[in-house]
């Protein structure tokens, strides 16, 4: 649990060898650069907030690794682009992902329905450029707030 602790840098990706980690709280502070991919290999994860940083490029795909998340994940207010993975299906267990205030792009993936009717009660991804067509299980309140200046 270090968040506010005015860390600055990128994350190392010798995190992937905290294997027995459980929560990981590195939020509000002045982490830059990307999610390395071994955050992949932290199986025992139940909670992920990285959320009120400065991270930049794309979600890792093997954010989807992570099945025994049974909280969340809150990556909102970063600066992280590309598209969602489709590999967030993995998540069953998932009860709130925030990804809101980012610049992700492309569409939303299907899968997050199939997540919402299991445990995903809170799914926020306003203020992003996501382009429709939008999952039926999307708010309006998410879709009203998309840039969609640059979709098809």
């Amino acid at each position: 649990n270090l968040y506010d602790s005015q860390l600055t840098g990128q994350i190392p990706p010798e995190i992937g060898s905290l294997i027995y980690l459980e929560n990981l709280y590195l939020h509000s502070n002045q982490l830059t650069g990307q999610i390395p991919p071994e955050i992949g290999n932290l199986m025992n994860l139940r909670v992920v907030n990285l959320a009120d940083n400065q991270l930049t490029g794309e979600l890792p795909s093997e954010i989807g690794n992570l099945i025994n998340l049974d909280g969340y994940i809150i990556l909102a207010n970063n600066q992280l682009t590309g598209q969602i993975p489709s590999e967030i299906r993995n998540l069953t267990n998932l009860t709130e992902l925030g990804l809101s205030y980012n610049q992700l792009t492309g569409i939303i993936p299907e899968e997050i329905c199939n997540l919402m009717d299991n445990n995903l009660s809170d799914f926020y991804v306003n203020f992003n450029n996501l382009c429709p067509p939008y999952p039926y299980c999307i708010s309006q309140y998410d879709i009203d707030s998309q840039d969609t200046s640059n979709c098809p």
